[in-house]
């Protein structure tokens, strides 16, 4: 897809001046820098544009293959997050899936089917499997994986509530007599691994072992897991490597979709352990050999949920860009799109903005030593190709598997100087496990948020007296080291552990509703852009406290006082600097090598 980040229209608020967004300001100084072989670009923005700027992206959809050069299936909605999902990614079968949203997770959150539903899931997947579903209707080989597998853990491990309810029973008992007889083996035995959940027997679950070598290690693994077990340390990693990354059939080398799906899902419904956790988190760190090192003072790796967000303002790129300005360098990482939710990611502002967005890990260490820039995004494409491969297969699983946690906690880069991780989490008890990654990272300082959707950003937003029990929105906890040797952690490194709920009025902001973008790529880079040209107002605040707050809480050289962490943010922002650095980066992404 061709950049709209060049191509964008003027939305005029003014009666009788017309003021320049900030795409247009950008292009024109794009325009010139590309012609000459001056210093990267750097501008003040006028203080004396008063009216609101916004993009205006032009989405007829008549006229943006003329304009754009985009083919028919990019044309739906350029600018929309759901746009960016791989077309020739498969499509997996509604019925099933909505089916899965509900079985295939943990023992307390698991919404046993309905008579009704499972009597329709049950005769949809006999159908497809009889060949009579073509296309979109038909239900993937991943999908029966993790449905079957989510029904045996169900059975064999999860509480009485959360087991099969009588309508499940009831159909699964009128129609496994015809699904035993046209299932493949691999399904079969996800589905009674003993011979003995299904009431009529069968020897193929109890005497199956896969096909070839590939399967082989992933179907013992498998019969630990469909009986709720937990595998060691070296047995998740052998797996992983086995069978990823994942190729297409006919390759040479594949392996069951089935049982790989039912393999995340099942880990996943199981509640990973610790050491679970770590074998997905490092088991390719040496998949495109040693990690490049930045000579950098101060690295933050962002791991933001890859699938993005939905409703409101991601706000991460923008406070990289303010966190660089004082040698605080950052990297991002993630995808383009990712399931399920699918939601606005870095990638996708990147990429609608002009930037390279298939900048290596080697490049991305030049992006952080370089004084005119000072952060950097990585695609998950470029640094861990064998995850990268799972992501048409993690739509068809539906839920998030183990890789959705441990793929926030990546070192993509190395630094010289000290090393911190910030991740988001939303669902209480991952907290935890999260920070135990960090310090197995072996970084300086972690901190994970407790954000709007899961993600890393503090709101701005007073809690609201009706709000869930358990950890409130903008709860933070983490590590950071010490200069004086208190303590040692378990490692030998001595560290000050902490947690605290961020309460924006504490440090004089007014509370404020997070901006809403509802999965509108260029609305979130409306806010963002705004905000960096010195538009006060919510999305200003959110970023200011996030760079601030984020400097203090890590331990950064001059945020030992919160006010003084915050005002070099807005100082950042408000002198141009910021915003310069974030437009740097979409120029000189293209001339690294």
């Amino acid at each position: 897809m061709k950049s709209l980040f060049h191509n964008s229209t003027l939305s005029i608020h003014h009666t009788n001046r017309i003021k320049t967004s900030p795409i247009d300001t950008y292009n024109r100084q794009f325009q010139q820098f590309s012609t000459t072989d001056a210093q990267p670009i750097s501008f003040r923005i006028s203080r004396q544009q008063n009216c609101r700027l916004t993009i205006k992206s032009v989405l007829d959809s008549a006229s943006i293959d003329q304009y754009f050069g985009l083919t028919e299936s990019d044309a739906r909605n350029p600018t929309l997050s759901t746009s960016f999902r791989v077309p020739m990614h498969r499509k997996p079968n509604q019925t099933v899936l909505e089916a899965q949203a509900r079985v295939c997770t943990g023992p307390t959150q698991t919404k046993p089917l309905t008579e009704e539903q499972a009597f329709r899931v049950l005769d949809t997947i006999l159908r497809s499997v009889k060949g009579e579903l073509k296309d979109e209707e038909e239900v993937s080989k991943a999908q029966l994986g993790a449905f079957f597998a989510a029904m045996t853990i169900r059975a064999n491990a999860f509480p009485e509530p959360t087991q099969w309810s009588e309508g499940e029973r009831r159909a699964i008992d009128a129609y496994w007599p015809h699904l035993v007889r046209a299932l493949p083996s691999d399904i079969i035995f996800l589905a009674d691994p003993e011979g003995s959940i299904m009431r009529l027997g069968n020897s193929i679950g109890p005497q199956y072992v896969g096909n070839g070598s590939y399967e082989m290690r992933l179907v013992g693994a498998l019969r630990e897991i469909l009986a709720g077990g937990h595998l060691g340390y070296e047995e998740v990693q052998g797996v992983l490597k086995d069978v990823l990354p994942l190729k297409k059939h006919g390759t040479g080398g594949t392996v069951s979709e089935s049982l790989l799906s039912a393999f995340l899902i099942g880990q996943r419904m199981n509640r990973e352990t610790d050491r679970e956790l770590k074998a997905y988190c490092l088991a390719f760190d040496d998949e495109l050999g040693p990690l490049p090192v930045a000579d950098v003072r101060s690295l933050t790796h962002y791991g933001e949920p890859y699938d993005g967000n939905t409703r409101f303002f991601r706000s991460t790129l923008f406070v990289a860009a303010v966190r660089s300005c004082y040698n605080e360098a950052c990297l991002l990482h993630g995808v383009d799109w990712m399931p399920p939710k699918g939601g606005i990611t870095e990638e996708q502002m990147l990429k609608f903005m002009g930037a390279n967005t298939n900048v290596t890990p080697l490049q991305a260490k030049k992006l952080l030593e370089d004084e005119a820039v000072g952060f950097a995004y990585v695609s998950q494409r470029e640094a861990r190709p064998s995850l990268y491969s799972l992501i048409e297969m993690r739509e068809h699983i539906k839920k998030r598997p183990p890789l959705a946690t441990a793929e926030k906690v990546q070192q993509y880069v190395r630094a010289t100087g000290k090393e911190a991780i910030v991740a988001g989490f939303y669902h209480e008890g991952y907290e935890e496990p999260l920070l135990m990654l960090m310090k197995r990272r072996g970084v300086h300082a972690g901190l994970v948020v407790k954000g709007e959707e899961g993600a890393l950003s503090m709101t701005m937003k007073s809690r609201s007296v009706n709000a869930s029990k358990g950890l409130p929105v903008n709860y933070c906890s983490g590590f950071r080291s010490l200069n004086t040797p208190p303590a040692y952690d378990v490692d030998g490194v001595s560290r000050e552990n902490f947690s605290v709920v961020v309460d924006p009025k504490d440090y004089g902001f007014e509370p404020s509703d997070t901006p809403r973008t509802d999965k509108s790529v260029s609305k979130n880079i409306e806010l963002g852009l705004s905000a960096l040209q010195g538009e006060k107002g919510p999305a200003y605040d959110r970023i200011v406290l996030n760079a601030g707050m984020t400097d203090h809480l890590l331990g950064c050289t001059g945020a030992e006082d919160v006010s003084t962490a915050l005002d070099r943010a807005r100082e950042a922002i408000d002198s141009g600097e910021a915003l310069n650095r974030l437009l740097n980066y979409i120029k000189i992404s293209h001339r690294v090598k």
